[in-house]
């Protein structure tokens, strides 16, 4: 198929742009984190719990930066000798649809329970009138062989899809221990079951899910948001749009993407479980969808230590939402109040993809979100009164402000014990070069952590192939190989994908954690783990798939150990509020901890 379009006459619609996104201050406190040269930024109730307050969690730092072995961060792209062979297809014409530039996501799971992590990626359809029928357009399966390599099992799987997909969310919502898969788009959603059998099942319908109104829908996210042992489904949705009505938007003569101003945005979702294998609309009910926003990724966790897990969204050329979680169903949004909802300068951003974990090892989750050159991809250091914009001291200002990210992950690539941050990077524009003279493809970035809330990037000595620029988009975490390293799976428009096997060599040590609920979600989504290690300092990290944009990520939780080969302790605070305990656990394994029954 040819992608084509007859669009609306340009001179009877608005010429806006990003441009008009960049004002006053913003513009100002911009440059000045860009000396290097000329830049135009053109795109525009209380509740009582079983798990550790915030209060009782001291800042640790896990051991001296000195005590661990050293050496560079280092991927290596094996995608060439992998098998896969998908390329990411959002049917680009010269009339530049806005869904075009916003695919996709990816996932990383394991479908069929071997112990080693599936892919799939999301794909686009033909534009206008987003037929998927196309081989080209399917969304696609790939089955880890365990050698490296993967094996397309996507028709056998009947997984195709049939909408212009956006991004995909893992898990095991009805708790019959094989992984499910919810899958977003720009004119429809699909729930697959996961039959045991190596197929899938369209569920949506007999879901109830079929008569939710789906908007354009970019990212979703599985969590237990009232603790009752069955995963609960949230769905970001973005703009109001229709292929008929989308203006032309120009800079100059040229033809490019229009700013997300042209377009009304959208409240996002929230389903819950009623554990028949049906779902309840409840997002007027939980006070979700009284907030209009243009939701772009989520995130989850629980950020005032209460037991409940709460839910992190960010927001394109709008104020991120962090939807705290009352514990009785409903959600009250608190991202002013507590200090994430805009950026160091006070503006909103060009939010894409998040993540929400703790990277300074106080025990309380922070947020990293990564947006639009000029926007300085935000950190914000949770204080355990509210959050601390801590982008500008921690280095992540000035290794970001000339970048514009997608997708956005925390993990400690070279097991250390903190966390560093990974970002997915490309131009909106995909014509950038011709109409503010800038590259569209650019390079991925990581920012090492090297403690006390301070990032390094190390991504010049990050593998030979690290630095080949490309439209990347969504990006997922994971194991691939059961090494202990996290990889990282980035989607390219146009190309194939990325693979990153984490090469990184060092002495260090490192554990990973196969959660299995019993009174929890049988993924254990929402259990806060620590770890004490010999010399008392600790770990802290949380069970989560939603990460960065549109991409879900190893439901696994992995522990960097540094020097240590075992940990003293290992802590398991559980959705349903069991605390368990486990001591003097080996390191370097996949250990599978089952949830106590006490």
């Amino acid at each position: 198929m040819t992608c084509h379009y007859d669009r609306q006459s340009e001179k009877d619609c608005p010429l806006l742009t990003r441009r008009e996104l960049v004002r006053g201050g913003f513009g100002v406190a911009a440059s000045l984190l860009l000396p290097e040269r000329g830049f135009s930024l053109y795109l525009n109730s209380p509740v009582t719990s079983c798990n550790p307050a915030p209060s009782r969690m001291p800042f640790i730092h896990p051991q001296d930066k000195s005590a661990v072995v050293r050496g560079p961060i280092t991927f290596e792209n094996a995608a060439r000798q992998s098998g896969v062979t998908f390329v990411l297809d959002n049917c680009a014409s010269p009339h530049r649809l806005q869904p075009e530039t916003a695919i996709a996501g990816v996932g990383i799971f394991d479908f069929n329970n071997d112990g080693l992590m599936d892919l799939f990626f999301v794909n686009g359809a033909h534009l206008p009138d987003m037929d998927k029928r196309d081989r080209r357009y399917w969304n696609r399966l790939y089955r880890n062989n365990g050698d490296g390599t993967f094996a397309d099992v996507t028709e056998k799987a009947g997984i195709q899809g049939k909408y212009f997909g956006m991004g995909v969310a893992a898990a095991d919502y009805d708790n019959d221990g094989w992984v499910d898969l919810f899958v977003t788009g720009v004119n429809g959603c699909q729930l697959f079951h996961n039959n045991g059998d190596g197929t899938f099942t369209d569920v949506t319908a007999k879901a109830g899910l079929a008569e939710a109104h789906w908007k354009w829908s970019t990212s979703a996210g599985w969590f237990d948001y009232d603790n009752d042992g069955l995963l609960d489904l949230f769905v970001t949705n973005y703009v109001e749009w229709s292929a008929a009505t989308e203006p032309a938007c120009l800079i100059g003569s040229a033809v490019t993407y229009c700013s997300p101003d042209v377009f009304k945005g959208e409240p996002d979702m929230l389903f819950h479980n009623n554990g028949d294998g049906t779902f309840t609309d409840v997002s007027e009910k939980s006070g979700i969808g009284k907030h209009i926003g243009k939701g772009m990724g989520v995130s989850f966790a629980d950020f005032n230590g209460d037991g409940y897990t709460d839910i992190f969204v960010s927001n394109d050329t709008y104020r991120n939402f962090l939807f705290r979680n009352n514990g009785n169903g409903t959600f009250d949004e608190v991202g002013v109040e507590m200090g994430v909802a805009y950026n160091q300068f006070g503006k909103s951003i060009a939010g894409m993809g998040a993540d929400f974990r703790d990277v300074d090892n106080d025990g309380r989750p922070d947020i990293f979100v990564v947006g639009m050159a000029g926007d300085t991809f935000p950190l914000f250091r949770n204080t355990g009164k509210d959050f601390e914009d801590i982008t500008g001291e921690s280095g992540v200002a000035t290794a970001t402000a000339r970048l514009t990210g997608w997708g956005a992950g925390i993990a400690d690539f070279d097991n250390d014990g903190w966390k560093d941050l990974f970002v997915s990077c490309a131009a909106i524009l995909d014509n950038s070069e011709q109409v503010i003279q800038l590259p569209s493809k650019l390079p991925n970035i990581v920012l090492r952590n090297i403690g006390h809330s301070r990032f390094v990037n190390v991504s010049a000595q990050a593998g030979s192939s690290f630095g080949v620029p490309g439209a990347h988009r969504g990006a997922a975490m994971g194991d691939l190989n059961n090494d202990g390293r996290m990889d990282v799976v980035v989607t390219n428009q146009h190309a194939l994908p990325e693979i990153w096997m984490n090469r990184t060599v060092n002495s260090n040590h490192w554990l990973l954690v196969k959660l299995v609920g019993t009174r929890s979600n049988r993924d254990g989504l929402g259990a806060r783990l620590k770890v004490t290690l010999a010399d008392n300092n600790a770990l802290y990290n949380h069970a989560t798939t939603s990460t960065g944009y549109g991409a879900s990520s190893d439901p696994r939780v992995h522990f960097g150990l540094g020097r240590f080969d075992s940990a003293d302790k290992l802590e398991i605070w559980w959705p349903s509020g069991i605390h368990q305990t486990l001591t003097n656990v080996k390191g370097d394994q996949i250990l599978v901890v089952h949830e106590s029954v006490k």
